[in-house]
């Protein structure tokens, strides 16, 4: 597909996108640990137990994967709000260049994280795209594998909600 046939099907999706469900109190899945070996766009590695006690938005995509590179503008959005109050992950499992080379081509500032596929992790890894809002307890707030709008009146009610918390 050429880069103006990408960008209009991004758009299309964008316009079908869901509200994320935000889980009830009751049904929300505590994680079990914090303990995730991840790495930065620049090589270092580090631990995702850095986000224990504070909000954290993490975001499974790839850049094959039209529908998850779609929600990234509104993503986008959100970072620029919420950085400093919230911890973003955009997590991926593909090699660097790809990544590298996609982001290239955009204006994003969010921060990339690479996960290692022999790497456990305390999240149920979607495959190939889902994201989670996770509480300052570790509770999961938010759990949505389908393609979603992310930069809306609840969702923003929502993280305000949970930075203040």
């Amino acid at each position: 597909m050429t880069p103006l046939g990408d960008f209009a099907k991004s758009g299309l999706m964008r316009l079908f996108a869901s509200t994320p469900d935000i889980i009830s109190f009751e049904n929300q899945e505590q994680l079990s640990s914090y303990d995730w070996r991840l790495r930065d766009a620049e090589g270092n590695n580090f631990n995702f137990e850095r986000s224990k006690g504070k909000v954290a938005f993490v975001d499974f995509w790839a850049t094959w994967h039209t529908p998850s590179t779609a929600e990234l503008r509104d993503i986008q959005k959100l970072y620029d709000d919420y950085s400093g109050k919230v911890d973003f992950y955009m997590v991926t499992n593909e090699a660097q260049f790809p990544v590298e080379e996609f982001m290239g081509k955009t204006d994003y500032s969010f921060p990339i994280t690479f996960r290692s596929m022999d790497e456990p992790s305390p999240l149920e890894i979607p495959d190939p795209a889902g994201t989670y809002l996770i509480d300052k307890t570790g509770s999961i707030v938010v759990k949505s594998k389908e393609m979603t709008d992310w930069y809306n009146k609840e969702v923003t009610q929502l993280l305000d909600s949970l930075v203040v918390k």
